[in-house]
C-alpha cells in the first residue's frame, strides 16, 4: 500500500474518531440537560410563594382529579402538569389519603407527592375549654375536624351508641372533660366521640368515683354540679366554697336558685341583673323554678371544678352573693337575714353602675 493510501486511511480514522466523540459530547451534553431540567422539576421548588405554611385539605370521598383542582384552585402549586407528571411516575392516583397536610414555601414536587402519597398529615390540636351547649360542642368538633356537626348529633342521637360510650342520649357534654386531645383531622365521628369518652372515663378514676359516692352523688350529677360552679366563677379558691352551698341546698332539698342555670334555660348568658321574669322561666334546667340538679351539665366543667365539688369545704353555708366591689369573689352566708343584707349591697353597687 502507498504512502498516500495510508495516510488517506488515517485521515479518515481520525475524522470518524473525532464525529464520534463530538456525538458523544452531543449525546452527553443531551443527557446531562435531560437530567438537570429533570431534577430541576423533581427537586426544584414547585409552591407558590407563602407569608407562612399553608393547610391542604383532602377529604375522605375526594378522588385524584379533586386533588389536581383544589392545588389548582387554591393556588398553592406553579405548576400543575409538573405535579401531574410526577404523580403519575409514582401513581399517586391509586394512593390518595384524606388528612390535614402543611404545605410550605419551597416544597418540591418530590416532597410534595411523597408527603401526599404516604399520607404525611398533621395532627390536630383540640383545644377543648369552656362549651356551654350541644351545639356548640358539635360546632367545635366540625370547625377542626372533618365530620359535619349533624354528623356528630346523629350518633349521639343513638341510644344504643350512647350507652356504648357511657354516655346519654342527646348530651355530648356528659363525657367532655376540658383539655388538649390530638386527632388525626379525617377521624370518624364514632372514634372521635369513643376517644373522648376514654378519656372521660379515665378522669373518673377510682379515687374520684369513690369521692363521688361518698357525696352521695353520681359522676354525671358531680358534672353537672361542677358545670353551675364552673359558670358561677372564675376565682377557683371559692368553688369547694360555692360547691358546699349547692350540696347543702340539695340535702335540705332546697331548690338551688343558681344564675348560671336560669341563663342558660332562656339561652342568653350575656344577661348580667336576674330579675323575676327570668327566675319564673319555665324550663326543668332553670333551678329557680324546679328542685334538684338540671338534668345535664350547662357547660363543659374545668378539671379544679370538677375536683372542687369532690373537695368540698364541710361548711353551714346556704346562700352566698357576689361582692359589691366586683371583684368577682363572693359573700357566703347562713342565715336568709344575712344574705339579704349581702344581696342589698350588691343591688346597691348594680344601680350605682347602672347594671340593669
Amino acid at each position: 500500500m502507498s504512502e498516500q493510501n495510508r495516510e488517506s486511511r488515517s485521515k479518515r480514522r481520525h475524522a470518524k474518531k473525532k464525529k464520534m466523540r463530538m456525538q458523544l459530547i452531543i449525546a452527553g451534553s443531551i443527557l446531562l440537560l435531560f437530567v438537570s431540567v429533570f431534577s430541576y422539576l423533581l427537586f426544584g421548588s414547585n409552591t407558590q410563594s407563602f407569608e407562612k405554611e399553608k393547610y391542604f385539605y383532602i377529604h375522605s370521598n375526594d378522588g385524584y382529579d379533586d386533588v389536581l383542582q383544589r392545588l389548582e384552585k387554591e393556588h398553592l402549586v406553579k405548576s400543575i402538569s409538573t405535579f401531574r407528571f410526577f404523580a403519575s411516575l409514582v401513581q399517586y392516583k391509586d394512593h390518595v389519603r384524606a388528612g390535614k397536610y402543611i404545605i410550605d414555601h419551597g416544597m418540591s414536587n418530590f416532597q410534595l407527592v411523597r408527603m401526599l402519597r404516604q399520607g404525611n398529615q398533621v395532627t390536630v390540636n383540640l383545644v377543648i375549654n369552656k362549651l356551654r351547649t350541644e351545639n356548640d360542642l358539635y360546632r367545635f368538633l366540625s370547625q377542626n375536624l372533618e365530620p359535619d356537626s349533624t354528623d356528630f348529633r346523629k350518633l349521639l342521637d343513638d341510644t344504643v351508641f350512647a350507652k356504648q360510650i357511657g354516655t346519654i342520649k342527646d348530651c355530648g357534654v356528659c363525657i367532655i372533660i376540658p383539655d388538649t386531645y390530638e386527632f388525626w383531622w379525617n377521624t370518624s365521628v364514632e372514634k372521635t366521640l369513643s376517644r373522648l369518652a376514654d378519656y372521660y372515663h379515665q378522669f373518673w378514676n377510682e379515687d374520684r368515683t369513690t369521692k363521688a359516692e361518698a357525696k352521695g352523688f353520681s359522676p354525671l350529677e358531680i358534672m353537672i354540679l361542677a358545670s353551675i360552679v364552673e359558670e358561677e366563677t372564675n376565682y377557683n379558691p371559692e368553688k369547694s366554697l360555692i360547691a358546699s352551698v349547692y350540696i347543702n341546698r340539695l340535702k335540705k332539698g332546697m331548690r338551688l336558685q343558681a344564675d348560671p342555670t336560669a341563663k342558660y334555660a332562656i339561652g342568653d348568658f350575656s344577661i348580667k341583673r336576674i330579675t323575676s321574669e327570668i327566675t319564673d322561666f319555665a324550663s326543668p334546667y332553670n333551678t329557680y323554678y324546679v328542685t334538684g340538679l338540671p338534668p345535664t351539665p350547662i357547660c363543659t366543667p374545668s378539671q379544679t371544678s370538677i375536683d372542687a365539688v369532690l373537695n368540698a369545704d364541710s361548711t353551714s353555708y346556704l346562700y352566698f352573693c357576689a361582692k359589691e366591689d366586683f371583684s368577682g369573689k363572693h359573700n357566703f352566708a347562713e342565715t336568709y337575714e344575712a344574705h339579704q343584707h349581702n344581696a342589698t349591697l350588691y343591688q346597691q353597687a348594680l344601680n350605682a353602675r347602672g347594671i340593669h
